[in-house]
Order: structure tokens, then sequence, then C-alpha cells
């Protein structure tokens, strides 16, 4: 994990900016969310997404002087995918309109990209304290907690958060993103692909502070926590198809073992299978487990297929972005 340099923050001071505002029913807090950004990013644009509110929350944010279109389909994951489509720029920030981010820290999440120092960077609530200290939602730092320890288990990388809304990218990790999840899993499915495709990621530390008077999380801490859990898992299963189909393997042939050491034993002293459905059904788990390596074995080399696209695909991409910036 890399770490922020006076130095890059220095150098940032080049390259357009789009802040991306993905909302529902944020009324309350929009005006302010804008006003802050326009204010700490005067030359950004400022994007507002409206996601089927029922309130005014559109209206709001083109009064602040905000750039408002709508997005039909319900989800976070849904409106972010269609920023990414829609929006060219050379730096992205990613904030909810909830007003529990600091717009005063967006040039430090800046920083690091336009000094070529990452390809995404992270606000991080969680180091100095203030979202254990803010956040009065139970359950929502032990579900943050046990998706960094499955990550860092999985893929092998510690994030200090990793269910921040506050994030930063640039033009190519944006262009060439597939955004999948419809909902609140984006967060992890950015991280999770952010680490495997070996994008450098900095964490940057920021203030937190919990929602105002009024205002309500559209998060459901069990049911979106289930959502991101099986995310994670449907990744493994997609970037990490050998680990995942060897520990399978792993699983089928030991209670293949477990069904057939006692046929053996019984064999060798007796030279009879008197337990024929025990030594079948040794057979079959110790086949299948031998079947899903073979599955595992096959879809990794699909996997390395793709990874040699995909770099190819982001080859070409910086290859546009550099023709654009002649």
């Amino acid at each position: 994990m890399q770490q922020v340099t006076e130095a890059s923050r220095t150098r940032a001071n080049k390259g357009t900016v789009a802040v991306l505002i993905p909302c529902y029913n944020e009324a309350i807090t929009i005006g302010k969310v804008v006003d802050d950004f326009k204010k700490a990013l005067p030359e950004a644009v400022i994007y507002v997404y409206d996601n089927n509110s029922t309130d005014n929350t559109g209206a709001i944010a083109a009064e602040h002087g905000a750039v408002v279109r709508v997005e039909r389909r319900q989800g976070k994951g849904n409106v972010v995918r269609q920023m990414m489509r829609d929006i060219d720029a050379d730096y992205y920030i990613m904030v909810d309109g909830d007003d529990t981010y600091p717009a005063e820290s967006a040039p430090a999440l800046l920083a690091p990209l336009m000094a070529d120092e990452a390809d995404m960077t992270v606000g991080d609530r969680l180091s100095n304290g203030t979202y254990g200290e803010e956040n009065d939602r139970a359950f929502h730092g032990f579900g943050n907690n046990l998706v960094r320890r499955l990550i860092k288990w999985i893929y092998g990388f510690e994030f200090s958060d990793v269910m921040t809304g506050y994030r930063a990218y640039n033009a190519v990790f944006a262009k060439t993103m597939p955004v999948l999840s419809p909902g609140f899993e984006i967060e992890t499915e950015l991280s999770i692909h952010a680490v495997d495709k070996r994008w450098r990621i900095v964490e940057v530390p920021i203030d937190y502070r919990d929602r105002p008077e009024g205002s309500e999380s559209k998060l459901n801490t069990f049911s979106d926590g289930m959502k991101v859990l099986m995310m994670i898992l449907s990744l493994f299963k997609d970037y990490r198809p050998l680990a995942l189909f060897s520990w399978v393997a792993l699983l089928f042939c030991v209670l293949g073992l477990i069904a057939g050491i006692p046929v053996i034993a019984e064999f060798a002293a007796t030279g009879l299978v008197p337990k024929l459905p025990s030594a079948l059904l040794a057979v079959a788990l110790v086949f299948v487990g031998i079947l899903a390596y073979s599955c595992g074995l096959i879809l990794d080399t699909v996997v390395k297929g793709s990874r040699k696209q995909y770099e190819l695909d982001v080859l070409r991409a910086y290859e546009a972005l550099r023709r654009e910036n002649r």
C-alpha cells in the first residue's frame, strides 16, 4: 500500500475533474454537498445522478449548480455504471450525496492520481477513528472488518477501509472497469477489481461525519451485507477459479477418504468389501473432487486469457488517451 507524499500534493494541478454523486432521496444534504465540492474543486464539473428520488433531490442539485441526470435503473451500481459510460474526464471523484464525506479532502484524493502515483485512491474513514466515533449503526463496523479480512485472505491485499463511498480514479481505470453489481456491492467490486488487476492503490485518511438529523441511510445492514458477501464469492470464482475449486476438490477428497478408510481397512483385514454403498460413496466423492479440480484448471486457463486481453485493452486505452492529449 502506498502513502501520499507531500510531493504528490504539490504536483496535483493538472487535468479535468468530474465529481460523481449518485443520489436517492438526498434533498436534505445534496445542496450542501454540491456547494462544498464547488468550493473545494472550483474547476471541477459536478454531476448528480438522481436514481428515482421521490423528493426534490434533482431540483435542489440543479439550483446549486450541478449537472443533473436521471438513472431509472434502481441501485447504486447501476448509477455508477452509467456514470462511467456517460462522463469523460481525466480524473473522477465518486462520493455519496449524504454529506458524510468532507469535500475538503478531495484534493488529497486527487493528488496521487495527478502525480501518477496511483490509479485509484480510497478515502479511509477508519484509520483515524472518526467512523467509529460518528457512526451509530449496529454491525456496520463488523461488516466492514469482515469484508476486509475476506479480501486479505483471498487476494492478499489489506484495505484499511473497503466499504467507503469516497474514491477517486483516473480515466483509464474508469473506462476499463466492468461494473457488474447493481447495488451497494459496487464499493467491494471496485476494490477487488483494483487488487486483482494490480492497479496502484493509495489510501488517504479522511474525517467522517454521521448523517445530519432527518437524513436516513438507504443501506440495509443484513440484506446488503449478504449481497456484498455473495459478490465476494462470485468475484472469487471469476478471478481466482483455481484457488476456489482447489478448496472444493480438497473438501470432496477428504470426505471421500473419511467414507473410504473403513472400507479399505476392512478389505485389508478380511479381503471382503461388505459395505458396498460406503465404497461407492467414497469413490463418487473423490471423483467429484477430481472433477472440481479439473474445472478449476480449465477456468484458470480461461481467466488467464481474459487477463491478457484486459491488459491489451488497458494499453489501447492509454494510447487513446495519449493521442487525445497531444
